[in-house]
């Protein structure tokens, strides 16, 4: 649907976090009454009608990805399954009914618990401002095929994380740590496969938040399986109901000293909730 430069403009200045609901809301309701061009007074009038709304559109969660149903087309690992999977967990939380309880007055958005996932490390879909944020990966391992020293995947490596030596990709544990961010670019482009897709898994954030104090979320250490990133979400749900309260934002309530501490838990029961990969950050 065709939109006027001032239309499109408007739409630039509605809260990034509500814009592609608003978006989507002002083409439903141009299309229903039959017109073909969204100009300023379609976008105003819709803005209106949807935040007198605010309230009846709230469901007491937000879960989102980058591209949807279409996948990344840079892709670590992906995250379909997974969003279904989430959605059926937050659907059967309830969130709602636990919001309505703790606060004080109408419910809005920002009041949703969060959780976005992203297909790769490029993270599209702004998983380091959410309560929970999940990132696709994949954790690149040394096959028998012969190196041709072709060095694509030095080239490829944008964190400068990988070096030849002996004959062979490497990459060294200690930059590991600190650059790697498993994408998976330098399995891609390895001509003779020396360079192989290894465990696939996720990695999580915790805490991000925007507002009037803003905090980028903490990655746990590790690379987890399916599985493993239900296990933490539900125990970060169970966190958020019995410490939040009046509505406060899971980062707010999401100490340091918490974040510690479910990291000490999940190294602790690593194999027990299934948390994969050898080359896992710690820290």
């Amino acid at each position: 649907m065709k939109w006027t430069a001032e239309a499109e403009d408007a739409i630039k200045k509605i809260p990034f976090f509500v814009r592609k609901r608003v978006r989507t809301r002002v083409e439903k309701e141009a299309e229903g009454e039959g017109k073909p061009l969204i100009t300023i007074a379609e976008v105003n009038a819709t803005q209106a009608r949807f935040l007198s709304r605010m309230e009846t559109d709230i469901k007491g969660y937000q879960i989102e990805t980058c591209f949807g149903a279409g996948g990344c087309p840079d892709r670590a690992n992906a995250c379909d399954e997974l969003m279904q999977k989430l959605e059926t967990l937050l659907s059967e939380e309830n969130l709602l009914d636990f919001l309505k309880k703790e606060v004080k007055g109408p419910l809005k958005y920002h009041h949703e618990f969060r959780i976005t996932l992203a297909d790769c490390p490029n993270a599209c879909s702004q998983p380091q401002i959410k309560d929970i944020g999940i990132i696709g990966a994949c954790v690149p391992e040394i096959t028998p095929s012969p190196c041709s020293q072709c060095e694509a995947c030095v080239d490829a490596c944008r964190e400068q994380a990988i070096s030849l030596e002996i004959g062979l990709p490497v990459i060294q544990p200690e930059i590991q740590i600190d650059r790697c961010l498993y994408c998976g670019k330098c399995i891609e482009v390895c001509p003779t496969g020396t360079l192989g897709a290894g465990t696939r898994g996720y990695r999580v954030l915790l805490g991000g938040k925007l507002g009037r104090h803003p905090w980028l979320a903490r990655e746990l250490p590790g690379i987890f399986s399916e599985n493993a990133v239900l296990s933490i979400v539900k125990d970060c749900l169970s966190f958020y109901r019995l410490h939040s309260k009046g509505g406060e934002r899971f980062a707010e309530i999401f100490t340091e000293q918490a974040f510690e501490e479910t990291s000490a838990r999940i190294d602790r029961n690593y194999r027990l909730i299934e948390g994969i990969g050898d080359g896992r950050k710690k820290g």
